[in-house]
């Protein structure tokens, strides 16, 4: 394939080949029509909307803490006995209970676990464990 003319001019071509590049912006364009088209879907949802209406009875929550010394309820040691009691006592009286669990930071993963199967084997269901805000 020969550039330039036929003729023995040995002047310089000064015509810029512009067909590779329409073939290049045809595929893109191709590229961009077919994309477009799943970029521009959504998908259908329904969003839980907030009430405005307020709960007329604060939910029942039980204050469980834990540290090195072992666990407690109201400021009072308790043994895995009583805390099974606790958590079946307080079933009987309201099953939406909630649990608090704070545990420092030292203690054994074990005897959180220990907390929460004790509460699960009573029907209670609920659960949040509270933590520190640190201060920015």
């Amino acid at each position: 394939m020969a550039f330039g003319s036929m003729n023995d001019d040995d002047k310089e071509m000064s015509d810029i080949n512009v067909t590779p590049l329409v073939d290049v912006m045809l595929v893109l364009l191709i590229v961009f029509m077919i994309t477009m088209p799943v970029l521009t879907q959504s998908i259908p949802l329904e969003l839980p909307t907030a009430s405005i209406e307020k709960q007329d009875e604060p939910k029942a929550m039980m204050r469980i803490a834990i540290n090195s010394e072992g666990t407690f309820i109201d400021k009072n040691v308790q043994s895995d006995d009583e805390l099974k009691t606790a958590f079946e006592a307080q079933f009987s009286k309201n099953k939406d209970t909630v649990i608090a669990i704070s545990a420092d930071k030292e203690v054994p993963y074990e005897k959180v676990v220990k907390v929460l199967e004790l509460a699960q084997n009573a029907g209670l269901k609920k659960v949040g464990f509270v933590t520190e805000q640190v201060a920015k």
